[in-house]
């Protein structure tokens, strides 16, 4: 069990490279209960199973399954969320969220924190670098992903 937000990012960061890897988004996730341990992990999907809605926190949700509550839950994601998975995140009442990269993408992070959810930033150098290396190599995946323009 591990209470340190950088060592489950790093985790969700090496989830992100192995999505780059293989030609897909680089964004990564993982979902940890309050004791640190890890309950669902993923990275986005839409190169990998032409899924545009499998972003790398809706894989992370998918991969953790069922449960009788998320309020008891961290989201680590190595992107700052969609409106997509922020609502999700809403939805499902996931209380606090780290977020490894707003500098790609500012996302939802006010809107997280308007509902209540707990967001911290920590802008990981690895996250920003892995991100912006993809937007420039593939910008027309990056917009396919983000819904457009």
């Amino acid at each position: 069990m591990h209470n340190d937000h950088n060592f489950y990012m790093k985790q969700a960061y090496e989830l992100a490279k192995s999505s780059y890897d293989a030609g897909g988004c680089p964004i990564g996730a993982v979902i940890t209960d309050n004791e640190g341990n890890v309950l669902g992990q993923g990275h986005n999907m839409l190169v990998q199973e032409g899924n545009p809605i499998i972003h790398g926190e809706m894989s992370a949700m998918r991969n953790a399954g069922r449960m009788a509550t998320r309020r008891d839950t961290v989201m680590y994601t190595t992107l700052s969320p969609c409106m997509m998975c922020a609502g999700t995140i809403i939805q499902f009442k996931i209380p606090l969220v780290v977020v490894g990269d707003t500098v790609n993408s500012a996302g939802n992070v006010d809107f997280l924190r308007e509902r209540g959810v707990e967001v911290i930033v920590l802008d990981n150098p690895d996250c920003i670098e892995l991100v912006q290396k993809f937007r420039d190599e593939k910008p027309e995946l990056w917009l396919e992903d983000w819904g457009g323009e």
